[in-house]
């Protein structure tokens, strides 16, 4: 494993820039534009999800050895020690704290608000209870609000800032977390309880039990979905297709429920991927111009 290689396991850099379109999406939507400022949000938000990322695998460090899903990343693998995976994560989180502090003050402590939930309340209690789900669906779901906040369309500087608009978009997302993360679970549970892991809902672990939780969530998320074509801030357009993406998700989901069979599992994983940056790219494409209001 060469360096750069390590560097990119290390900090989970394809995941952290699937976290990053997100964060762009709720920038575009509330009508944000600027090239630079869009780089700002970019380059500082991958460098804070980076840092994130680093920190749990430096904190994970001996359990990531009992598990195969992790017993390659770098640190297990001696291939970087511990003290420069924190180097990295410390350049990381200052580089990209500094750039998001740049777009505003707000975006900057979101983005430590993110890191430091992630990294000292979800990471530690994954092993305590399912209940670290919740708990790091609010981290999970900053990066729209973020970038809706990021923007200077917006009237910085006050409390509005963290209002109606930047509060849908992180509410979608903090929904469509838990069938998410429940369905990875799911198709991990025998390598997260080599870990000491016991992520799904019920105690049983894969059971009708926590089918049902995956599908209920995966039914809210349909009406959430659909909050910015109440508010009047999309058309129609996005009400037929976000509907019709919801309807499909549901529908995986409910398979799962029927079978509980881990393959069903696995679709429903792919699916969520699929889901939510097709979602909220629809919200972008299909935006009522001048309906979202700029004091939110």
């Amino acid at each position: 494993m060469g360096k750069v290689k390590a560097y990119m396991v290390f900090t989970k850099f394809r995941l952290s820039a699937l976290v990053v379109v997100s964060a762009i999406t709720g920038y575009l939507f509330v009508g944000g534009s600027d090239g630079f400022e869009i780089t700002l949000l970019l380059v500082g938000g991958l460098l804070v999800t980076a840092a994130s990322n680093g920190s749990n695998q430096i904190w994970e460090r001996d359990l990531d050895k009992l598990m195969k899903r992790t017993e390659r990343r770098p640190i297990p693998m001696g291939k970087m020690s511990v003290t420069e995976g924190v180097i990295v994560v410390s350049v990381c989180l200052i580089a990209g704290t500094y750039m998001l502090f740049l777009l505003n003050l707000y975006s900057a402590l979101l983005g430590l608000a993110a890191f430091i939930s992630y990294v000292f309340i979800y990471t530690p209690m994954k092993r305590v209870s399912p209940w670290a789900v919740f708990i790091g669906a609010f981290p999970g779901a900053i990066p729209p609000m973020l970038g809706a906040v990021a923007s200077s369309t917006n009237n910085f500087g006050t409390p509005e800032v963290f209002g109606l608009v930047p509060g849908v978009l992180f509410f979608v997302q903090f929904v469509w977390q838990f069938p998410h993360f429940w369905a990875i679970a799911w198709v991990s549970f025998d390598d997260y309880k080599a870990g000491g892991f016991s992520l799904l809902p019920s105690r049983e672990g894969k059971s009708k039990s926590s089918a049902f939780q995956i599908v209920a969530y995966a039914l809210a998320l349909i009406p959430f979905s659909l909050l910015p074509w109440v508010m009047g801030w999309t058309g129609i357009v996005s009400l037929i297709l976000v509907l019709f993406l919801g309807i499909g998700f549901f529908l995986y989901s409910y398979r799962l429920l029927l079978t509980c069979d881990d393959k069903d599992a696995r679709k429903l994983m792919f699916a969520s991927f699929l889901y939510l940056p097709l979602v909220q790219f629809l919200y972008v494409l299909d935006r009522v111009e001048g309906a979202i209001p700029i004091n939110y």
